[in-house]
């Protein structure tokens, strides 16, 4: 099928996009990635002011439910120890981001899951990174 002159044609920099290189496109370049669980405690914050207004829409509502049932930290105090685990090491927000979402519980897997981690922390700092934020994860009030 020929596409006609006036059709629009897709953006050729999505074909250059991988995540696993931290090729992110412009979007991110300054950009702080946040963890879902900082996600949820932002949706939850507005949700009594959106209900009472009634501004419940059907994005916030599917977004909501979905942080919620994937949030790995459920209180603030927790959020923030992990973020102040994750901000001293080399790793580019995007690369704590995914670390603090995923939860792995294997440095091998961090690395498999976050090819970009690489070399640029050692098996045993990332393996104490991980036990760390899984310990705050298990004690959590």
């Amino acid at each position: 099928m020929r596409m006609s002159k006036n059709q629009p044609q897709r953006p050729q920099a999505e074909d250059t996009l991988d995540a696993a290189k931290l090729e992110l496109g412009v979007d991110f370049h300054d950009a702080e990635c946040l963890l879902i669980s900082e996600v949820k405690v932002l949706l939850e914050a507005q949700y009594d002011n959106k209900k009472d207004e009634k501004t419940l829409d059907e994005t916030y509502t599917k977004t909501l439910d979905y942080v919620q049932q994937f949030s790995r930290y459920t209180n603030r105090d927790t959020i923030k120890e992990v973020r102040a685990l994750l901000k001293p090491t080399e790793l580019e927000p995007f690369e704590c981001a995914q670390l603090g979402n995923l939860c792995c519980s294997e440095f091998d897997e961090a690395k498999t899951l976050i090819p970009s981690i690489g070399n640029k922390i050692s098996d045993d700092d990332l393996d104490s990174l991980l036990k760390q934020m899984d310990s705050l994860k298990k004690y959590q009030g």
